[in-house]
């Protein structure tokens, strides 16, 4: 596959010889600044997938001993506030009946949850839900623990990421032994062998590296946030004659915790107060946890579903079930409703099916992408994530096997001696750029870079060489 650097040089090189070794040299570049952030990703995903499967986020996996019939609901508060004074602000109805139901409390130094026996009143267990190993995990993945400007980098990863997988495509496309660009050659030995298993598993794994990074990309604050996920946000005009509040969907998050479909997060919420909506809890039936947890159920919620609290004399009752937080393993039956707190009418209704395209998308993508779609998806993930972290250590070992003794540089792929297809490689550039603005203002100011420091600094030039 790959040419050797004593291969010839200059005009003597075959076109298709000097686009190899362009497109060898981006791949090196990218995969200089990609690496960390890849072994990241993927050592933190596994630790959120294992952790939700074998522990649970919110307690869905804590057992208790089944009981004939459950307490009332008012009883079961009174248990939970017994145990952790505040107000509580969300249910979280259990999978199974030999499991634990969960309250989300509300107190001064932030959200608790409670996990009680429905059925006796006793409190199992009251944890923070912000410190757990899972949260850790979770807001390394996203952010660094540094905030925006992780979050920036991990952006800037993620498309880098692209130019990464399409690259070495170009760069693994067979040239003569078609079955050796698929199967890994293990009677090789040295760097071949390195060489050979990078390109192998590279290539069986760039389709789901390509969905988990557009799927990665679209919870990002730049191109997620400002651009996709506005754009494809459900709209709240389909609500026929309901009254938006200024708070949109993604008030209903708890911190870094995504409690809210994607497709949803920018929409506004409905208000409470009205006469709209559809007549659903009656008229002579106090409008509280336990009538909207009925609703629910009438509407076809099974097993694990959520309620949660208005928030505010306006607020109202949600009622919610999908698959990214745990709820179901099948994306397609995500609904979230929403319940005039005053006169238990329903004001809103989204199905996976109201969804944009890209929101139906996000909704299959992001429980794929957290392993959540049953123990398939789980083993699969976790296969995925060993590959990326050998993908990405073999590229270093290769690099360090390549790289000349002593040498204080590093030992980039040489130049070609001029670029064909040049123009095409403009328009892919500027494409990538408009589509993801931080991998366009990356590339600028290592145009910058090259062009200001290193052609005007000898020894920058060759440390960089």
């Amino acid at each position: 596959m790959a040419k050797s650097q004593t291969q010839p040089t200059g005009e003597t090189r075959s076109i298709s010889e000097k686009f190899y070794f362009a497109a060898w040299r981006w791949h090196f570049y990218a995969g200089l600044f990609v690496v960390p952030f890849f072994l990241i990703l993927a050592v933190t995903g596994m630790m959120m997938m294992f952790i939700t499967q074998y522990q649970g986020r919110d307690g869905e996996k804590i057992r208790i001993d089944q009981g004939e019939t459950a307490l009332r609901i008012d009883a079961q508060t009174e248990a939970v506030l017994a145990a952790q004074p505040g107000k509580i602000v969300e249910w979280i109805a259990p999978k199974a009946d030999d499991l634990a139901t969960v309250f989300r409390v509300q107190t001064e130094t932030g959200n608790r949850l409670v996990a009680l026996n429905q059925y006796t009143g006793e409190v199992i267990k009251t944890w923070d839900r912000r410190k757990g190993w899972y949260d850790w995990a979770d807001n390394v993945h996203g952010s660094l623990l540094i905030g925006d400007t992780g979050d920036r980098l991990m952006e800037i990863a993620a498309g880098l990421g692209l130019v990464l997988v399409l690259t070495g495509l170009y760069i693994w496309w067979p040239r003569g032994n078609v079955l050796a660009a698929f199967v890994p050659n293990l009677r090789a030995r040295g760097r071949a062998l390195w060489k050979n298993l990078h390109a192998v598993v590279g290539f069986w794994m760039s389709l789901m590296l390509v969905i988990f990074l557009i799927s990665g990309l679209s919870w990002t604050g730049i191109w997620g946030g400002k651009f996709v996920q506005a754009w494809s946000s459900f709209p709240a005009e389909k609500w026929d004659n309901v009254p938006l509040s200024d708070t949109t969907h993604e008030a209903l998050n708890h911190g870094h915790t995504n409690d809210v479909p994607w497709a949803l997060e920018k929409t506004p919420l409905p208000l409470s107060g009205s006469q709209a909506g559809l007549t659903a809890i009656p008229e002579d039936t106090a409008v509280n946890l336990e009538s909207v947890i009925i609703l629910g159920k009438y509407l076809g919620m099974e097993n694990r579903f959520r309620v949660a609290f208005p928030r505010g004399e306006t607020g109202v009752w949600t009622i919610n079930r999908d698959s990214m937080s745990q709820d179901s393993d099948d994306p397609f039956v995500d609904r979230t409703v929403h319940v005039d707190q005053y006169t238990g009418k329903i004001l809103a209704d989204v199905k996976y099916d109201d969804y944009s395209v890209m929101g139906k998308l996000m909704a299959v993508g992001t429980p794929f992408h957290m392993g959540l779609m049953g123990t398939w998806s789980f083993v699969l993930n976790v296969v995925f994530c060993l590959s990326v972290i050998f993908v990405s250590i073999s590229g270093v070992v290769m690099w360090l096997k390549r790289r000349p003794s002593k040498a204080g540089r590093l030992a980039a792929p040489p130049v070609p001696a001029d670029l064909p297809f040049w123009k095409g490689a403009v328009v892919i550039g500027l494409f990538c750029s408009m589509a993801f603005p931080l991998v366009g203002l990356t590339l600028l100011a290592v145009l910058t870079f090259d062009v200001l420091v290193l052609n005007n600094i000898p020894a920058m030039k060759r440390a960089f060489s």
